[in-house]
């Protein structure tokens, strides 16, 4: 049985922005909002599976946002975000069903692994858990520019999401309450009836909803991050074969690649910079190659895991430089290929992808034409936060 699925929601039109890009898709520091948002619950472990809701005239934004990531194929949201989440949930139902559920909005893009963490250990014991900020100004009640009341602000938080809950009794109460202008889905859980919990909010788990708000979101990656650099290597023999794969394509050869997996050298040692960058192991820590299921695998997966724990932390990869060593094949008929899929396997431009190739000359077992070899630099930005 599936134990917890983060349901993204982002199905709104952003009408409160300028342009005629719903919000979720903006650009933040290279990279859409919603895909900042999708990675955060895809690379964590205690997720077992993210489900995105959308506009039906999103998909193909959603296909760019969404690529290489863990995520499943999108639901269709309704007219009202009430709508959207009840849309998930049924499909939920329809499969076998969760025993918890994470509803959040795909125009949060800084949700922390902690904050995940916090939410997940309070709903072991709890129907339903919010994480809340304290109100700290003076709240006024205004009518046409003038104030008519002030407004006693004990007792009172701000509500943020994502917004956890036993998936039964969520499901119950949007399924009785459909139709009715409540505006999160712990509004829903209260007039069900059940008991909402609270968790510390965080104040950088911002809403995107206008430019300004996009603005202070980028200011605050600015302000909050380090630059890291992380180097990898990987050397791979050849064996009897027909192509080698070499970042992510396959390149006709007169020999191939051994090794557990696909044996991708390029592939492993961009994913071994990127794991050296955020100080976390290396690939074989993360992949060991005494573990049958990585038999064959794709090392766009590796890359894609590597990639996708940088964004769960709130980083960025800013330029990744990748230098083939080989007498043979020839790389650079296929160099431009090799950038734009490893573009597509991280979800960025190929502008921030660097490969170069060189031979050493007839020099060591790659001049002997016994392997091809490696290596990669990557530049990230992290948070300190």
């Amino acid at each position: 049985m599936t134990k917890t699925v983060a349901l993204v929601v982002a199905a709104g039109r952003g009408t409160r922005m300028s342009g005629d890009v719903p919000k979720q898709y903006r650009m933040l520091a290279g990279q859409s909002v919603l895909r900042r948002t999708l990675s955060s619950f895809a690379s964590h472990p205690k997720i077992d599976r993210v489900i995105p809701v959308i506009h039906r005239d999103d998909t193909p934004d959603f296909a760019a946002a969404s690529a290489g990531l863990a995520v499943e194929p999108p639901v269709y949201g309704g007219d009202t975000r009430q709508a959207s989440v009840l849309n998930g949930l049924e499909h939920l139902a329809r499969s076998p069903a969760p025993a918890r559920v994470l509803i959040h909005d795909g125009a949060r893009p800084f949700v922390t692994v902690k904050m995940i963490d916090y939410i997940l250990e309070a709903l072991s014991d709890a129907d339903a858990v919010i994480p809340v900020l304290d109100v700290h100004d003076t709240l006024k009640r205004s009518d046409a520019g003038i104030v008519s009341d002030t407004v006693d602000r004990s007792g009172l938080v701000r509500a943020q999401t994502p917004q956890g809950f036993g998936f039964p009794g969520i499901l119950e109460a949007h399924r009785e309450l459909a139709g009715k202008a409540l505006t999160d889905d712990a509004a829903v859980a209260e007039a069900h009836g059940m008991t909402v919990t609270t968790v510390p909010g965080l104040e950088e788990n911002i809403k995107i909803t206008r430019d300004e708000d996009l603005e202070r979101a980028s200011f605050w990656l600015q302000a909050s991050n380090e630059t890291r650099v992380g180097s990898g290597f990987d050397v791979h023999r050849f064996e009897p074969g027909a192509s080698v794969r070499l970042g992510g394509i396959d390149i006709p050869h007169e020999q191939g690649l051994a090794g557990h997996s696909d044996a991708d050298v390029a592939l492993h040692a961009l994913t071994d910079a990127l794991l050296g960058a955020l100080g976390d192991g290396d690939i074989g820590s993360h992949f060991p190659p005494s573990d049958p299921q990585w038999r064959g695998a794709d090392s766009a997966l590796f890359l894609q895991h590597a990639h996708n724990m940088l964004v769960g932390c709130g980083g960025t990869l800013t330029h990744a430089d990748l230098t083939i060593i080989c007498e043979a094949p020839k790389i650079g008929p296929h160099r431009d290929a090799i950038r734009t899929r490893i573009a597509d396997i991280l979800g960025i431009s190929s502008e921030r992808i660097s490969v170069k190739a060189t031979t050493t000359e007839g020099l060591g077992f790659t001049g002997r034409s016994e392997g091809i070899a490696a290596q990669a630099t990557v530049t990230i930005s992290v948070s300190t936060r």
